[in-house]
């Protein structure tokens, strides 16, 4: 699995996982917004932007991946990976958020992702990474808990009935892919 910055030579892929999202009623998560653009240049503009401090333009800075299967070049997840936490990220959000196809889960793509992650928050010097999920997702808190996640404790956002649980990770000098 690579790790690519979203660009337009994967547009048809990238519209085709928001479509297959949205038909399913998935979350887009780790998407940095995806939902929202209609047009591909403008959300992929839109991510590239917050990559720096200079021109984001959400409360923290971010990168946007997009999860390519090497074999056959085909988008199978997308993950964000905020460099800083917000009150809402410290509490519901977390550091990483990340979303893999319906028909490519249960092959042990989460937690590849996640682990390429981690060594990319190593690189931006983060020592400690929160990871949430709701509470529900038995298969997100099993990634996260492979990956050295400790479950620190589930709260509710105010006028939401979903219990999220928040988990730590501290980064080693090195991790073992």
């Amino acid at each position: 699995m690579k790790f690519l910055r979203p660009a337009i030579e994967y547009k048809q892929q990238i519209l085709e996982y928001k479509n297959e999202f949205i038909e399913n009623g998935d979350s887009l998560d780790g998407t940095s917004y995806l939902a929202k653009y209609d047009v591909c240049e403008e959300w992929i503009k839109f991510v590239l932007d917050n990559e720096k401090e200079s021109t984001k333009h959400t409360e923290v800075t971010a990168n946007v991946f997009l999860a390519i299967r090497e074999e056959d070049n085909k988008l199978v997840g997308m993950i964000n990976i905020r460099h800083t936490l917000n009150e809402y990220l410290y509490n519901y959000g977390g550091h990483i958020g990340y979303s893999v196809r319906k028909n490519e889960r249960r092959k042990g793509y989460a937690k590849e992702m996640l682990k390429i992650a981690l060594e990319e928050c190593r690189k931006l010097a983060m020592e400690k990474v929160l990871l949430t999920c709701d509470a529900d997702n038995i298969a997100s808190a099993r990634t996260i808990l492979s990956c050295g996640g400790i479950l620190e404790n589930e709260v509710k956002a105010p006028n939401d009935a979903i219990l999220t649980q928040r988990y730590w990770i501290t980064l080693k000098n090195k991790l073992v892919l």
